[in-house]
């Protein structure tokens, strides 16, 4: 199941009001602290949705809360909760399988079983009003960011693929939270995450993608010093 937790700023985005009532898919909670919830469906994800208005038009930022795996909704129509769930779940696959295939994990991906598991486990959805301040850290610095970027390009990201490179980028920035001894790549938690739940792995070869991911990581910074080196 899908779980989106909803800021007060995002409730308010996907309510609406119908001849002077508001009409709104944000619940109340089972609870006020996310990590409390009674665990009673398997492969429930816990998301965190924050809207802002950015160049007059309203963007979703949406971050995993175990991983801090975010992704930004540019140009976002208000209330549209079929349309936004689509869309997200369009660009976390997409997003998921371009990472895999720019880091040689393809091997440990088995495409049909991967997205039946995918759509059994979060066909269900639901909206609570709830917050969480770890994860709300790092969108209030993303949004930052993303606010800085916006007014740099003079426009907000003109189709997913631009969307799904800022994604990449912040994805691809080391962060800390609690539950973590250091610092890690929300990416690489991400795939790995996606690899055992969806794509049926077992620790072992877990162990042996996220392994693989770091060797073409190095591969690709050893690349970038060399090509840095002869252009000097």
């Amino acid at each position: 199941m899908l779980i989106f937790n909803c800021t007060e700023a995002a409730s308010n985005f996907f309510s609406r009001m119908s001849k002077g009532k508001k009409i709104t898919p944000v619940e109340k909670p089972p609870s006020p602290v996310i990590e409390d919830d009674e665990v009673v469906v398997e492969f429930a994800e816990q998301w965190l949705v924050h809207a802002i208005t950015v160049q007059r038009k309203h963007v979703l930022f949406v971050i995993h809360v175990q991983t801090r795996y975010c992704m930004i909704f540019a140009d976002a129509k208000k209330a549209d909760i079929e349309g936004f769930v689509q869309r997200f779940s369009e660009r976390w696959i997409n997003g998921l399988m371009r990472h895999a295939g720019q880091h040689d994990l393809l091997r440990w991906v088995d495409d049909e079983p991967m997205m039946e598991r995918f759509r059994e486990s979060c066909r269900e959805y639901v909206f609570y009003k709830r917050g969480h301040r770890g994860a709300q850290k790092h969108i209030n610095e993303i949004s930052w960011i993303f606010e800085d970027c916006a007014a740099e390009w003079g426009t907000l990201p003109t189709d997913e693929y631009a969307a799904g490179r800022f994604d990449g980028n912040r994805n691809n920035t080391p962060r800390s939270s609690k539950g973590h001894k250091d610092y890690y790549y929300p990416d690489e938690e991400m795939i790995i995450h996606w690899l055992r739940v969806y794509g049926g792995v077992d620790d072992s070869a877990a162990e042996a993608a996220r392994e693989r991911r770091m060797e073409v990581r190095r591969e690709i910074w050893a690349l970038e010093r060399q090509l840095a080196q002869e252009a000097q």
